[in-house]
């Protein structure tokens, strides 16, 4: 294959990626916008549905975006200079071994592994070797139970859209994908139960369950190529937490196999079960260290009849504030997202992606959705909430989307601003939560501390959740400014109790800063629960938790 036709192919993989992909898609979605928001026509049509027993043709294709540049990424294990332990190393045996099991899902071509080697963020590279594909929990059982026999390392891997690493092997890692495990095993419509196997992309699921008259419980940027089993894995919020809370409540039971090739079936649709510990809360979160989730059984509620959303324009945070406590007063039931974003953010969002702000210019934005049951209700209160915080002085300029083509366009200028951020430069991003009333401060006090060595900071986040997401762009990588940046941004943190890591958890690059946020007897406790459930550390290895050394 000649190197034109190589780039023409990586090309087109590219853009299909970033299609499928819930962010980066907005971009390819929403540019053709017209520039008045309230004159948009239709958006592009999704996709056409699949039959979601068999989803083998929605695989996951993002992966191949990280393909095209990730010879830039230099190995993780030399960056961090992290020393390889004591696994053993994959042989002709092993192959052989993993081969008859799994007959033609055995990967070993550099190029392809090259792919699931190399995280989202394209910041952290490992070097596996090998990349298995089961389809059956039986398979998975079967995989770890050689595995922890022979010593060697394993990788679980979902949707592969984590941000601090958790998802990507540090050294050999044998990568175990539940890309093939796509199947639905059952919903019940009276319950509102869905059971499914870990490596269903959450955006099919929702598309199922809306022609169910349900949704997913969660939603997130990631959407169109991120797993079930990773977002529970990662104890996943996103946009709809306000609402149905998280994962950890919704999540009813879960499958899971063990280190030692142990199946451990908790896998119950029941809401109430008082018997014993909550024993699928340990890997709720865990990030694939403890166990494989193999199963999923979670609570889903009806699909609102009556979305509505609203952004509004203010000049100042102390009136972001004071517009919370207006909207859960008033808007009570009904309120599903609030969602904040600055200047810069809005900026970015109209300068790389070319989508066009409603309202007149304000240093701050609040989207604000509602879903309800009956659509004269929802919009006769968001009306008078939307007028009694104009009138008091709290918003400068707002607008109501009550058609579905306008509520996205919309949610895009929130939803794509990490994408913009990717355009913009070298970005370290943070994921924080805070005390409400403290959020935007260390926004503030960074671009003081950073000054004119960051091209630019910038805050955004669920406000309703106390979530931030805080993003400083260089023109390229600076340890001086990461520097400045780490550990002042994470001790401020601690002194306002709050967490260094809201809702993408600890992975590899985020997992010696846990001290931050949790007492060394917490800790010790959680590496005693490790060494029970893996006792040779084979699941996961580098992440989530520090070494016991330390």
């Amino acid at each position: 294959m000649g190197c034109p036709e190589v780039l023409l192919r990586c090309t087109m993989h590219c853009h299909r990626a970033l299609f499928k992909r819930g962010l980066p898609r907005c971009s390819s979605m929403y540019r053709q916008l017209q520039p008045d928001l309230q004159t948009y026509h239709s958006l592009p049509p999704v996709p056409n549905k699949c039959y979601y027993h068999q989803l083998q043709a929605w695989r996951r294709p993002f992966h191949v975006a990280a393909t095209c540049r990730s010879r830039e990424v230099e190995f993780t294990s030399l960056q961090y200079d992290v020393q390889r332990l004591a696994f053993a190393s994959v042989t002709k045996e092993d192959l052989k071994f993993f081969e008859h099991l799994l007959p033609g899902r055995v990967v070993t071509d550099p190029d392809v592994l090259e792919a699931s080697n190399v995280d989202w963020m394209r910041t952290l590279r490992g070097h596996s070797q090998t990349l298995l594909r089961p389809r059956t929990t039986e398979e998975i059982s079967q995989i770890l139970r050689y595995c922890y026999n022979r010593n060697l390392a394993v990788n679980p891997q979902g949707g592969n859209t984590g941000l601090v690493g958790g998802s990507v092997p540090v050294f050999d890692e044998i990568i175990v994908s539940t890309a093939q495990m796509n199947n639905i095993i059952s919903f019940n419509k009276n319950a509102g139960v869905l059971i499914c196997q870990a490596g269903c992309i959450l955006e099919n699921l929702n598309n199922y369950l809306t022609e169910q008259d349900f949704i997913m419980p969660l939603d997130l940027g990631s959407k169109g190529s991120c797993h079930i089993g990773g977002n529970v894995a990662t104890n996943a919020g996103g946009l709809r937490l306000l609402r149905y809370g998280s994962l950890r409540g919704t999540v009813l039971g879960l499958e899971v196999v063990l280190a030692d090739g142990t199946v451990l079936n908790c896998l119950t649709s029941l809401r109430k079960d008082n018997t014993g510990y909550d024993l699928k809360q340990l890997f709720i979160g865990s990030e694939g260290t403890l166990g494989i989730i193999t199963a999923v059984s979670i609570l889903c509620p009806r699909k609102p009849a009556s979305v509505n959303v609203v952004l509004l324009g203010c000049d100042g945070f102390d009136k972001v504030l004071d517009i919370f406590k207006e909207s859960k007063g008033m808007l009570g039931e009904i309120l599903s997202a609030f969602e904040f974003m600055d200047y810069g953010c809005r900026e970015l969002v109209s300068e790389h992606l070319k989508l066009t702000n409603p309202l007149r210019e304000a240093p701050f934005y609040v989207l604000i959705e509602t879903s309800g049951s009956n659509s004269d209700h929802d919009q006769e209160k968001l009306s008078r909430f939307v007028e009694k915080v104009m009138s008091s002085g709290l918003v400068t300029d707002g607008t109501i989307a009550t058609e579905e083509n306008k509520i996205k366009a919309l949610w895009a200028l929130r939803e794509c601003v990490a994408e913009a951020l990717v355009h913009d430069g070298y970005t370290y991003k943070y994921d924080i939560s805070l005390p409400l009333e403290k959020i935007y401060d260390i926004v503030l006090d960074m671009r003081s501390r950073l000054g004119k060595r960051a091209k630019c900071v910038v805050g955004y986040g669920h406000l309703g959740d106390g979530n931030l997401h805080l993003n400083v762009v260089s023109q390229a990588q600076d340890q001086q400014l990461l520097n400045n940046i780490e550990p002042y941004l994470y001790e401020w943190t601690a002194q306002y109790c709050g967490s260094i890591s809201a809702e993408h958890g600890l992975g590899f690059k985020k997992k010696d800063l846990i001290y931050f946020s949790k007492p060394r007897v917490a800790v010790q406790i959680m590496q005693q629960m490790k060494a029970i459930l893996d006792p040779k550390g084979i699941l996961n290895p580098y992440k989530t938790l520090p070494s016991s050394t330390q």
